[in-house]
């Protein structure tokens, strides 16, 4: 962690970069002002809701409106801005209190209490410096985060360094997310005398990461990353039930009454190798192929593997299919409902750390016009990309997710 934090120092003091003398014209980094809105709607249901111990409905809606403005300081300095609210009603978590409501309590009834919806608001405020040569880039960046029972703050930088014509890039990034939760639990637990609660309430999160890209051809090019993340503090969420196999079951009305609460380990090292190859096949086919192995000392593997095969159909549209696939094994720690036992140390019965396969679906389209016909007051039309995905776990979950973006650039 000491090398992570002095490497961030570095990057960050990192000022000097290279110059050319002979230059007597450079080409602004930004030209002009770019404003992009985004928005998604996403869709997700199945039966292994980690609020009701690894039962229960996971039924969730989310409504996620943002805004990125990037605005030219000078020829070589970028600001961008990016802020956004996520707004969702949540079937799981609505059940951290079941009983608030005048129906029988119900692991896959969702309730109507305060904790059925919340909004979350993020933000993120990123300055960017390129060199004379635009060799040298150099970055750092801001971010805050809030909802209900959780804040976040966060700040980083980048160095990207091109050679080779700018046909190599490297880069090393790094980042730092420093988070505070509210210990809420299950209402059983919090009239409980006998329940020992979670003994931290912050999470830090560091991270650092390394890139390399490579043209080979005019049709070829590849690039390789390797991200390592150090966490500490509260990994475990406090509102996740647990049951034990081996003490008695306790109900009320129809749901049961939690044993304890998912106990994880407060410290947790992540690695990830990831490789892209992009291969121009004509002026109409281009295939991108994406695959990431990934693990962490509390026993998880996983493999990625993503293909997208963007189909130019004019000179303004493009058609985006894609299929991802992924699979885990289950962390050292996770039990399925009703499995764990109370004189282990750890336990969890979140779905999301145990073993499974996923496939997923996705379909854009994106219209583009380099010369921003359609205005719209002193901005004009850059492009429209519209895409849908559909994903489905082996163990049941499943969603859907439809995302637009719409980029404006000024004049």
């Amino acid at each position: 962690m000491k090398n992570i934090i002095s490497l961030f120092v570095i990057l960050f003091s990192a000022t000097v970069f290279a110059q050319d003398s002979t230059s007597t014209y450079k080409k602004r980094v930004l030209e002009a002002p770019e404003v992009d809105f985004l928005a998604s709607y996403y869709s997700q249901d199945g039966d292994n809701a980690a609020v009701s111990g690894g039962i229960g409905t996971e039924k969730l809606t989310d409504i996620t409106p943002t805004i990125v403005v990037a605005i030219p300081v000078n020829d070589d300095d970028v600001l961008k801005i990016d802020a956004g609210i996520s707004a969702y009603t949540s079937a799981s978590s609505s059940n951290i209190d079941p009983f608030d409501s005048g129906n029988p309590a119900d692991p896959f009834v969702a309730s109507s209490g305060a904790s059925s919806s919340d909004i979350w608001f993020g933000g993120n405020l990123n300055y960017s410096h390129s060199s004379d040569s635009r060799n040298d880039i150099i970055s750092a960046k801001v971010s805050v985060s809030s909802e209900y029972d959780y804040f976040s703050i966060g700040f980083g930088g980048t160095y990207t360094k091109l050679f080779n014509e700018k046909n190599t890039e490297v880069s090393i990034h790094a980042n730092a997310y420093l988070d505070t939760w509210k210990l809420l639990y299950p209402i059983e637990l919090r009239e409980s005398s006998t329940f020992n609660g979670l003994d931290k309430k912050n999470r830090n999160s560091y991270s650092l990461g390394f890139g390399f890209a490579q043209i080979l051809s005019k049709s070829i090019q590849t690039s390789f990353s390797l991200d390592l993340v150090q966490q500490q503090g509260l990994l475990s969420t406090p509102f996740q039930r647990v049951y034990f196999s081996d003490l008695p079951d306790r109900f009320r009305e129809n749901f049961q009454l939690a044993d304890d609460v998912e106990r994880l380990p407060d410290t947790r090292f992540k690695t990830a190798i990831g490789g892209r190859l992009n291969y121009f096949i004509n002026e109409i086919f281009v295939v991108r192929i994406y695959y990431r192995y990934y693990f962490d000392n509390w026993g998880i593997t996983s493999q990625t593997a993503n293909v997208e095969i963007p189909i130019k159909i004019t000179d303004k549209f493009t058609l985006y299919p894609s299929y991802r696939f992924y699979n885990q094994t289950a962390a050292d720690y996770f039990y399925p409902y009703n499995i764990a036992l109370s004189t282990s140390e750890f336990y969890t019965s979140d779905y999301d750390l145990s073993k499974f396969s996923a496939n997923q679906y996705g379909f854009g389209v994106s219209y583009t016009d380099i010369f921003t016909k359609l205005k719209l007051m002193n901005f004009g039309l850059k492009s429209v990309d519209l895409k849908y995905d559909y994903y489905k776990r082996d163990s049941g979950l499943y969603y859907s997710l439809i995302s637009v973006g719409i980029k404006f650039i000024g004049n």
